[in-house]
């Protein structure tokens, strides 16, 4: 199992960050179903403010070029994440289209 954590932002809306949260508390099933089928054990998202924070732990046959090849090719998926765009926005520094992205890890208390 790898752990992968990653952040993006919503827009600055309070309307709109409620209307996403609500989403999320029921996520379609389709969508649940793409990220176990990525090989995807757990997710969590947190949110302060208008940034969100993804906690993500991948079996051993997980690749974020497969998710996003899988993706791709997933018709309720492309239709989530179009849904979702309407909500988020780019980090700074972020490449155009460009959405979560992963965090670099910067202290570990463990051995």
């Amino acid at each position: 199992m790898k752990r992968y954590c990653l952040a993006l932002d919503l827009k600055e809306d309070a309307v709109l960050i409620a209307e996403y949260e609500e989403y999320h508390r029921h996520v379609w099933p389709e969508i649940l179903r793409s990220i176990k089928v990525a090989c995807i054990e757990q997710m969590e998202i947190y949110r302060i403010g208008n940034r969100l924070f993804m906690i993500m732990e991948g079996n051993d046959d997980f690749s974020f070029e497969r998710k996003e090849a899988m993706d791709s090719e997933n018709k309720k998926v492309q239709e989530w994440e179009e849904l979702m765009w309407k909500y988020q926005q780019a980090l700074p520094g972020s490449n155009p289209g460009e959405k979560w992205r992963l965090m670099e890890k910067i202290f570990d208390t463990s051995p």
